[in-house]
């Protein structure tokens, strides 16, 4: 290519690349508005509203808690201690063993006393081998499923077939829920129980907080760069991003690690696929899709305040192998929806809600690095872009600060769960410095995502996990 059309090629992508970029943080600001409404909508909620009154009614459905876990002996009793610890009416865990390496079934049997049952049940999924079933005499609502191994979606398979109860929470078994999160993201499911299929709480990182007993008595930030990173990220997505997105009908995805759900719309869905590692957003996905071909009036929710703590990869290699993981289970999620995108069949989800995700967050690293190869090489020949590279800086760059500090200011606006100074100075210094090298090097793993699934690549890849009794 000659070296005139090579010009013309960079300058047209350019201008492409702004308009990206542009759009992106103008979705984000609306976002932002959208979900700083919502807050006032649900604090006004909540202040008028008795919830916990509610749930003596006897229209209250019971739930069954599924926890999938592969190797988690770091942390799988203090987990299970916070889950029976909650506060809801009438709910059972069901701990799905799968086919761990470690001794997390032996720390199970051992600090539960548990013994072999001979519970019958019916197996509406299909699944990897159930090996054993274990019940507790000391915790009637426990229940341990030993299987081999098939990763998370046909661990969750598997507890859906062994599980009792009309609703289902999936979450995952190194994380802590708070004593009032079941009877928080329950609240749709009361308010509006005819519609409500689905609702989903807020992740949020543990490293750096007190546990004792299964429960987080003090939260805090260790001085660790990337953990802060994370947390910004962390509150940017469910903050800034899902009760946005959740506001306009268009949330494609209840978080795999604390999701609550109708146990009959999922089984009709057919239950988790086990052909993606983002099982989570393919189920959301799915139910979208089946209940608006079946023309069924329904309501997924995101609430704000019911909170699921987790540990966060403290090393670039595991936090590396995590997202590369997301960037798959996403692209493979909407390659086997293919058909819903730009659909009106749909509705909104058909052509808002999957196109968005399609070209912002599954392209959006490519685009990205793009944009910066494209920088760097009008800087390295000489040839600067002025104007380029100031609107470049200013959406890319400036507007990135801007949506990460209106996401901390969301934070001390809603749970206001960081109350020392330091840990909010801490955040406001790290939602400055996330865009100026961390945001660029996810792109970059990110991108690497795509690699993997070209290359064929679907372990789901060993994380590292120091459990919460440090």
């Amino acid at each position: 290519m000659s070296e005139p059309l090579l010009l013309t090629a960079f300058r047209t992508a350019n201008a492409a690349i702004l308009v990206y970029f542009l759009l992106l943080s103008l979705f984000y600001v609306l976002f932002i508005i959208l979900s700083l409404a919502g807050f006032f909508r649900y604090q006004n909620l909540v202040t008028h509203v008795q919830f916990k009154e509610m749930f003596h009614l006897p229209s209250v459905k019971p739930i069954s808690l599924i926890a999938p876990a592969f190797n988690e002996a770091g942390a799988i009793i203090e987990s299970v201690q916070s889950l029976l610890s909650l506060e809801y009416p009438v709910y059972e865990v069901v701990v799905v063993n799968d086919g761990s390496t470690d001794d997390t079934l032996d720390l199970l049997i051992r600090h539960f006393r548990l013994t072999r049952s001979q519970k019958v049940f019916r197996k509406v999924l299909e699944t990897r081998p159930i090996r054993g079933i274990y019940v507790s005499p000391s915790q009637p609502k426990l229940v341990v499923v030993d299987k081999e191994n098939g990763r998370k979606a046909d661990a969750l398979n598997a507890g859906l077939n062994v599980s009792r109860y009309p609703l289902f929470c999936a979450i995952d078994s190194d994380s802590l829920l708070e004593k009032d999160a079941l009877l928080k993201i329950a609240r749709p499911f009361l308010e509006d129980p005819g519609r409500t299929v689905a609702a989903g709480g807020i992740i949020r990182l543990i490293n750096g907080c007190r546990v004792e007993s299964g429960q987080v008595t003090q939260v805090g930030l260790p001085l660790k760069p990337l953990i802060l990173f994370q947390t910004i990220e962390y509150f940017r997505a469910f903050l800034g991003g899902r009760i946005g997105l959740n506001a306009m009908r268009s949330l494609l995805i209840i978080s795999g690690a604390f999701g609550l759900f109708r146990k009959d719309v999922v089984l009709k869905c057919g239950g988790y696929r086990t052909r993606t590692v983002g099982e989570d957003m393919d189920l959301t996905i799915r139910m979208h899709a089946y209940l608006k071909e079946k023309k069924v009036p329904y309501r997924l929710a995101f609430i704000p305040d019911p909170i699921c703590w987790t540990e966060g990869p403290e090393s670039l290699k595991f936090l590396s192998r995590q997202r590369k993981r997301w960037q798959r289970g996403s692209i493979e999620t909407l390659f086997h929806n293919w058909r819903m995108i730009f659909n009106p069949r749909y509705g909104i989800v058909g052509l808002f809600a999957a196109p968005f995700y399609l070209i912002f967050e599954t392209l959006g690293p490519l685009i990205e690095i793009m944009g910066y190869v494209i920088f760097l090489y009008f800087l390295l020949s000489g040839r600067i872009n002025h104007p380029f590279v100031l609107l470049f800086f200013l959406v890319a760059v400036v507007f990135g600060i801007t949506l990460s500090l209106f996401s901390v200011l969301l934070e001390e606006y809603s749970p206001h769960r960081f109350r020392s100074v330091k840990d909010v100075f801490l955040l406001i210094l790290f939602a400055f410095l996330e865009n100026l090298g961390y945001r660029q090097y996810m792109a970059f793993v990110r991108a690497m995502g795509f690699i993997d699934m070209i290359r064929g690549k679907n372990v789901w890849g060993r994380m590292e996990r120091k459990g919460f009794g440090r």
